[in-house]
């Protein structure tokens, strides 16, 4: 079996994917699942589920929450998780992209719900400001 080329970015479309929050305030909570919603669904991606923990001083491998999603990754229910924030699961950007690294090698992924998907083609921002400063009486 040929084993898929590692990625810098997760897939586009119909992917199914966990939603994963950890805070000790259910409002923080509330807005990290929204956030991650927001993300999945810019992406077109299927949440098949939404799992949260409400202590982030437990140890992330003994959080219910994050057991059930890595159940869900290991039997191919989800083949990606997306956190709204990093601190939902590490403590810095190096065990971020460590755990990244350790689905990546399970055959997901995982990502930060921070920035919405790019919508641009190669060469729409030069071709915006030549028409922008045509409006304005300018030529290029």
């Amino acid at each position: 079996m040929a084993r898929r080329a590692l990625q810098s970015e997760p897939p586009r479309g119909h992917v199914p994917v966990a939603d994963y929050s950890c805070a000790a305030e259910p409002p923080a909570v509330r807005e990290a699942e929204r956030r991650a919603r927001h993300y999945s669904d810019a992406r077109h991606w299927h949440v098949a589920g939404v799992w949260s923990d409400d202590d982030p001083t437990v140890p992330l491998d003994t959080r219910l929450g994050w057991s059930a999603i890595t159940g869900a990754l290991s039997s191919g229910l989800v083949r990606g998780i997306v956190v709204a924030g990093a601190t939902h699961v590490a403590d810095d950007a190096a065990q971020f992209a460590a755990l990244g690294v350790l689905i990546r090698d399970r055959g997901g992924f995982l990502t930060e719900a921070t920035n919405s998907p790019s919508r641009h083609t190669p060469g729409q921002h030069d071709r915006r400001r030549i028409l922008f400063e045509a409006a304005a009486g300018w030529t290029p």
